[in-house]
């Protein structure tokens, strides 16, 4: 228990992105140094997590001073009952603390938040891969592959031509959340809300 609360002291006030994998972990990096954004990101919170280490990683973060986004794509998760009903109690979990933590949920994944910067749709796409043949359209070269991730070009690609506030204006036509749906755009909004008051 000491050392939980030891870990928890070491942690520096601020937003802190928790991801799935180096997809999130890429995007909000170069978000980060392009938009200037203020919040924590590191690789060792966006490394190909399962339910139960993101369950782990939130334990060890949340705290008075930390506001978590934890981004998840709902596709594998949906498709694995057992999954399914981790993340359906860690939302539970953590229902009542929404002054804490945000889940910005992407079916079937992130690549959809990426797609919408491009046009509109809720076409029910059943995984990432097809919606990612979807954004490639648009976003020729788009690739899951570190070596693509790692550079800044396909962010900067994404926000041309104010395109990260369509993607937002178009997120939100889909309340419902019915086919394809994301809220990716509400941390984005709770970042821009607290980008001068976050230590980075």
């Amino acid at each position: 228990m000491g050392g939980r609360k030891q870990a928890q002291k070491d942690i520096k006030p601020g937003i802190y992105i928790l991801g799935e994998g180096e997809t999130e972990q890429y995007y909000f990096t170069h978000l980060k140094s392009l938009l200037g954004f203020q919040y924590i990101v590191k690789p060792r919170f966006c490394r190909n997590s399962s339910i139960d280490e993101i369950g782990r990683r939130i334990k060890d973060l949340i705290n008075d001073y930390v506001f978590i986004i934890c981004v998840i794509d709902l596709d594998v998760i949906n498709r694995d009952s057992k999954g399914k009903l981790k993340y359906d109690r860690l939302i539970n979990k953590y229902s009542k603390k929404k002054d804490k933590i945000l889940f910005c949920t992407s079916f079937p994944s992130i690549e959809y938040w990426f797609l919408l910067h491009y046009k509109y749709t809720n076409k029910y796409f059943k995984d990432s891969n097809e919606v990612a043949n979807e954004l490639k359209k648009y976003l020729k070269d788009y690739d899951k592959k570190e070596e693509y991730l790692k550079k800044t070009k396909w962010v900067e690609e994404l926000l041309k031509d104010n395109k990260l506030q369509t993607a937002i204006e178009r997120a939100k036509q889909n309340p419902d959340k019915s086919g394809s749906y994301t809220n990716i755009y509400e941390g984005i909004e709770k970042i821009r809300l607290n980008n001068n008051a976050i230590l980075s």
